[in-house]
C-alpha cells in the first residue's frame, strides 16, 4: 500500500470513527443509565480518530517532506486532531462524557468536509514555496491550530452550560473557577447554612422565588434531578474557563511566533494582513473573557455569552479569511 492510498484510507476510517463516535455520546446522554459503558466506548472512539489522524499526518509528512500544514486540507485534519486530544484532555480533567457531545460532531464536521468536500488538487501533496521553508511556519501554524482546537473546546463547553442552565436565572459568585456554586434548584427551598462558604449561587426558580445559595448550605426539599443538572453545570463552567485558559496563551505564542516568521519572510512583523487583523481580534475577545472572569469574578452565563461569540470569531480567523482568499494568508481553496 503506497502512502497516497494510506491516506486516503485513514481519512476515511478517521471520518467513519468521529461519526459513529458521535452517535455514542449522543446515545449515552439519551439513555443515562447506559451512560457508563457508552461514555469508555466513546472515549475509546475518540482515542482511536486521534491515533487514524496521527498515523494520516504522518504519512502526510513522510510523502511530502514537510510538516502537514500548508494547506486548508492539512490544516483541517491538523484541527480534527487537535480537537480529539483537547476533548481527551477535557474529559480526563472533569470526568464527564457530556465534553463528548458537544466536541464530537465538530471533529466529525471537520472531517467530512475536508474528506468529502475539499477538490481533489487540495488533498495532494504540493512543494512549498520558499516563504513556507521555515521552521517559524511550523511552530507558528501547529500552536496557532492547538490553540483554536483548545478554544474551541472551550466555547463548547460554554454553550453545553447555557443549554444546560436554559430557562434559570443562575448567577455564581466567588471564586473565578466556580468552584462549589450550584447546589440546589427549587423554587421552595428551605436551606440550613453552614459557615466558611467560598461562593455562593443566585437561582431565581421561575415562579418568583430567589434563593441565595453557598456551597456549604444544604437544601431539605431540593430535587434530585434538578441538583445533578445544577453540579453539571458548575462542572461545566469550570471547564470552560480551564479549557480557554490553556487556549489563550498558546493563541498569544502563536501570534508572536507568527510575527517573527513573517518579519523573516516578508520584512515586517506586523501588517494588518486579515488574517492578523482576525487574529488579535480572537485575542481581545479571549482576554476580555479571562479578564471577566479573573478581575470582575464573573461565572456562569455572561462569560459563557462571550465564549460562544468567540466560537464564531475563531472561525472567522481559521476559515473566513480563507473563504475571502484577500492578504498574506490567503492560500485556501475558495478563492
Amino acid at each position: 500500500m503506497d502512502l497516497v492510498t494510506l491516506e486516503n484510507w485513514l481519512d476515511n476510517t478517521v471520518f467513519v470513527i468521529l461519526l459513529a463516535t458521535m452517535l455514542i455520546y449522543w446515545v449515552g446522554a439519551a439513555f443515562r443509565q447506559q451512560g457508563q459503558w457508552l461514555a469508555g466506548l466513546g472515549r475509546t472512539g475518540m482515542i482511536l480518530a486521534n491515533l487514524g489522524l496521527v498515523g494520516l499526518l504522518g504519512a502526510r509528512w513522510i510523502e511530502g517532506g514537510y510538516f502537514p500544514i500548508s494547506n486548508l486540507y492539512e490544516s483541517l485534519f491538523f484541527l480534527c486532531w487537535g480537537l480529539t486530544l483537547m476533548h481527551l484532555v477535557a474529559e480526563g480533567m472533569s470526568g464527564n462524557p457530556l465534553v463528548g457531545v458537544v466536541t464530537a460532531p465538530l471533529a466529525m464536521g471537520i472531517a467530512a468536509f475536508a474528506t468529502l468536500t475539499l477538490p481533489p488538487e487540495m488533498q495532494t501533496s504540493a512543494p512549498l514555496v520558499p516563504a513556507l521553508k521555515s521552521n517559524w511556519l511550523m511552530m507558528h501554524v501547529s500552536v496557532m491550530m492547538l490553540s483554536y482546537a483548545t478554544l474551541m473546546v472551550g466555547a463548547l463547553v460554554a454553550i453545553a452550560f447555557l443549554i444546560v442552565t436554559r430557562g434559570k436565572t443562575v448567577e455564581l459568585k466567588g471564586n473565578s473557577i466556580g468552584s462549589g456554586g450550584f447546589r440546589a434548584l427549587g423554587t421552595k427551598t428551605n436551606l440550613t447554612p453552614v459557615p466558611e462558604s467560598h461562593s455562593e449561587a443566585t437561582i431565581d426558580g421561575g415562579a418568583g422565588g430567589t434563593a441565595v445559595l453557598t456551597p456549604a448550605m444544604t437544601a431539605t426539599t431540593a430535587v434530585s434531578l434538578g441538583l445533578q443538572r445544577l453540579t453539571l453545570a458548575e462542572t461545566l463552567d469550570n471547564l470552560s474557563y480551564r479549557m480557554i485558559g490553556l487556549g489563550f496563551p498558546l493563541l498569544t505564542i502563536g501570534i508572536i511566533s507568527g510575527a517573527v516568521w513573517a518579519n523573516e519572510a516578508w520584512g515586517a512583523p506586523w501588517s494588518w494582513d486579515p488574517k492578523e487583523t482576525w487574529a488579535l481580534i480572537t485575542w481581545l475577545v479571549f482576554a476580555a473573557y479571562l479578564h471577566a472572569r479573573i478581575t470582575k469574578g464573573w461565572q456562569g452565563r455572561k462569560p459563557a455569552i462571550i465564549a460562544t461569540c468567540g466560537l464564531g470569531v475563531v472561525w472567522v480567523c481559521y476559515l473566513g479569511v480563507n473563504l475571502l482568499g484577500k492578504g498574506l494568508h490567503s492560500y485556501g481553496w475558495f478563492f
